[in-house]
């Protein structure tokens, strides 16, 4: 049998073969294999130099400065230096923090940590469509609000927020800094940190064909933002991520941005033509429900949820012909309906039996139209079985 077609890319992508040499260059004994700590020696120079040449490559695949990049082992960490650091450094100012419902687990678990600590927290709801409305955050902010952490697109369903309206409205406030998870915006959107105004942003290799464990957190010096490091020993980073650079995976990171970057253009194009392509296959078979709107979201993803099966039943019977997943990767072990899903107003059912379609370099219109044929009979199968339940037992 075929493996699977891959439709997971908003979880995770392949490394490009022209990351994975770039990388490869700096393993081995004769290539740039030192410690860019170690700078009494020329192999330590010569890491040290690729560290920053990387460093350097993501800021201007992002619009930062070099001087504003901290490299993390990805946006979990990145997420975790914001919300913390931010807490910690600005506890004598207040302890409020307002985010979102449809934020990534590496967001919402931090901010309810927060929370058993004595913070207070507020969480916006989106509208149908995903989207949190600027106004509502202007409501949401008080005199001790410290920090906002809203993400640029939605790990889901795909909407795109209006990141410069949340950094106008906390510019207005004088107090609240702007954080912005942005793992999923690489290569998908046009994506420049001193535009949006934001005053930290968190950002992801994997998500761009860049390598699995290797990240960054943006430090924006026209807000002249201070955080307190999380983790001591060498005092890498600028004292705020003490430990080893992995010199290869943000070598990886910066090749894979600059290559997502120069492809985003042809690329929007053709994965939104597949997208929609997916869209009529699926809405063919009936019962289908788009979670997200056309014209707020990003080409790469696609979120459907299907009426009248079961969800685990559903993914079980498509998982042979395509690997696809049910809502974020970090949360499909879980077994629970998708929380983001839930904030949209969909019933717990219609949450469950949803799918996340994730398109990316390598797919073609022959894995669209094999997904298409694939959800199609285990739509067939299940409902004519009585909504899937019956493969359960």
């Amino acid at each position: 049998m075929s493996p699977p077609v891959y439709l997971d890319h908003a979880a995770t992508t392949p490394v490009d073969p022209r990351v994975a040499a770039a990388m490869a260059e700096c393993l081995t004994a004769d290539g740039v294999f030192g410690n860019p700590a170690s700078a009494g020696h020329v192999h330590g120079e010569a890491a040290f130099e690729r560290v920053e040449a990387a460093r350097a490559a993501v800021a201007a695949a992002v619009g930062a400065d070099p001087q504003e990049v901290v490299f993390t082992s990805g946006a979990t960490e990145a997420d975790n230096l914001a919300i913390f650091g931010v807490a910690e450094h600005a506890r004598p100012r207040g302890r409020h923090v307002v985010t979102a419902r449809t934020e990534h687990k590496a967001v919402l678990d931090p901010c309810r940590e927060l929370e058993r600590r004595g913070w207070q927290v507020t969480y916006l709801a989106p509208d149908e469509r995903g989207r949190v409305a600027p106004d509502r955050l202007a409501a949401a902010l008080r005199a001790d609000t410290v920090l906002v952490s809203l993400m640029h697109v939605n790990n889901e369903i795909g909407t795109v927020q209006d990141v410069a309206a949340f950094a106008a409205v906390c510019e207005r406030h004088g107090g609240a800094w702007l954080h912005v998870d942005a793992a999923q915006s690489v290569g998908k959107v046009a994506l420049d940190f001193h535009a949006s105004g934001a005053a930290l942003m968190s950002l992801s290799a994997h998500k761009s064909h860049g390598p699995k464990g290797v990240g960054a957190l943006l430090l924006s010096r026209r807000h002249g933002v201070r955080i307190e490091p999380r983790q001591f020993g060498g005092g890498q980073e600028r004292g705020l991520r003490s430990g080893t650079v992995a010199t290869h995976q943000v070598v990886g990171m910066a090749a894979a941005f600059a290559l997502a970057v120069a492809a985003r253009p042809a690329e929007a194009i053709r994965l939104a033509a597949l997208r929609e392509r997916l869209w009529r296959g699926l809405e063919a078979h009936g019962g289908a429900l788009r979670n997200g709107a056309p014209e707020d979201t990003v080409a790469a993803i696609l979120n459907v949820s299907f009426a009248d099966v079961e969800g685990e039943s559903l993914l079980a019977a498509v998982a042979p012909r395509i690997s696809v997943s049910t809502g974020s990767a970090c949360t499909s072990a879980s077994g629970e309906p998708s929380y983001v899903l839930r904030a949209l107003g969909r019933d717990e059912r219609l949450a469950e039996a949803s799918l996340r379609f994730g398109l990316g370099r390598s797919t073609s219109a022959e894995d669209v139209d094999e997904a298409i044929a694939a959800v199609g009979a285990a739509l067939s199968r299940l409902r004519r079985i009585g909504g899937g339940c019956a493969i359960a037992s």
